[in-house]
């Protein structure tokens, strides 16, 4: 049986997506149906109520590549912010309805149950919102290392994931977190993919902005699935502009005994059917020391730890972004968010600066990452 194209894999999974999206509305106008205030509203009125709010995130897309800037950067947010509460609502529905019996076991408590799971809902909602609009806080870990050279005892390394920059996040809000970045002086700055939330056009305006994050053993980077999304040419284009140095299954001595090894996103690369064992390929001819592992997603940890990766920085997962996603997003991606240990690899996975889609935070607020690595 011939393999799946990248374009027939790529329109596999945004079937996939809109089914879901599809599936979330269908399921609110069934449990809103059982609410009297909202059958009173007259039925096209609601079908068109609906369908529009299904509408608004991609319709503002799609407007926003064909240059429609307003009205396209409107409908996205108001559509990013829908996109957020309608599953915080469907969650709270769901839970109502387990609680009831999907109204078999108690059928007079549902109406009640379903009207508490959407105030609940809403006001989940707005916490998500203002909690995300507070910013990344700054999260500390400290590593020790076997064999890590004298010189490098309390060496700091700061890591950015996941900004998604673009409509959204734009200069204001990427000002902010260089003011974090150099208030924190790092010794060594990592970018952990996902720097592009969808196109490369609206973020190549802020790379003199983004060339303002320095560090001593300098800025370096690796590609994340949203890369791949808005096109590799031009986004790491766009990191060289940024002064980013990109390492794509490579690796580079900063300093004697510190080496930094990274890859292209593993994620996307499984997701377009790329072949190849680009983990070996990072770590071939690398040279003794302290190895550092970037990869935008937290996989293959194992592999790493075994080509001698002592300190592996990762992203991806914005732990959910929106507690209960957090259990759904566990299913791939076990490790979450947090240290974790691989054998003699530590393994640090970045919550996200930013945010992607919903510009909310529910329960797991972004952060910059500081790693200061001892000697073990």
């Amino acid at each position: 049986m011939p393999r799946m194209g990248s374009v027939a894999r790529f329109a596999l999974f945004l079937s996939i997506v809109l089914g879901i999206w599809t599936g979330f509305h269908v399921w609110a106008w069934s449990r809103f149906s059982a609410f009297p205030a909202f059958t009173a509203i007259p039925r096209p009125s609601r079908l068109a109520l609906f369908g529009l709010l299904w509408l608004s995130y991609p319709l503002g897309r799609v407007l926003l590549h064909n240059g429609l800037k307003l009205p396209g950067e409107a409908l996205e947010r108001a559509g990013a912010l829908w996109m957020g509460t309608l599953f915080i609502l469907c969650s709270w529905l769901l839970a109502a309805d387990l609680l009831t019996g999907f109204g078999f076991l108690f059928p007079r408590a549902v109406l009640t149950a379903r009207k508490a799971g959407v105030l609940i809902g809403l006001v989940l909602s707005l916490f998500a919102t203002v909690q995300a609009l507070r910013g990344p806080r700054v999260v500390r870990y400290e590593t020790r290392i076997a064999g890590l050279a004298p010189e490098l005892d309390g060496l700091r390394i700061v890591q950015l994931s996941d900004l998604h920059l673009g409509s959204l996040l734009g200069r204001r809000w990427l000002e902010a977190r260089v003011e974090q970045v150099e208030a924190l002086r790092p010794d060594l700055l990592v970018v952990t993919g996902d720097l592009i939330d969808s196109e490369v056009a609206p973020v190549r305006p802020l790379a003199p902005l983004l060339r303002r994050l320095s560090a001593p053993l300098g800025v370096w980077g690796v590609t994340g699935n949203h890369e791949f999304y808005a096109g590799l040419p031009a986004s790491t284009a766009l990191y060289a502009d940024a002064g980013i140095r990109l390492l794509r299954d490579s690796w580079a001595e900063i300093r004697p005994g510190l080496v930094v090894v990274g890859v292209d996103d593993l994620s996307a690369r499984r997701q377009l059917g790329l072949n190849g064992d680009p983990v070996a390929r990072a770590f071939q001819g690398a040279p003794d020391g302290t190895r550092i592992f970037l990869s935008h997603s937290p996989l293959r940890a194992r592999e790493a730890a075994l080509a001698g990766a002592k300190l592996m920085l990762s992203g991806h997962t914005h732990a959910g972004q929106i507690w209960p996603f957090t259990y759904l997003c566990a299913i791939p991606y076990p490790y979450q968010a947090g240290l974790y240990r691989e054998g003699d690899l530590q393994l640090v996975v970045h919550r996200g600066t930013g945010t992607w889609g919903p510009p909310m935070r529910l329960f797991l607020p972004s952060e910059i990452v500081e790693v200061t690595l001892r000697r073990g």
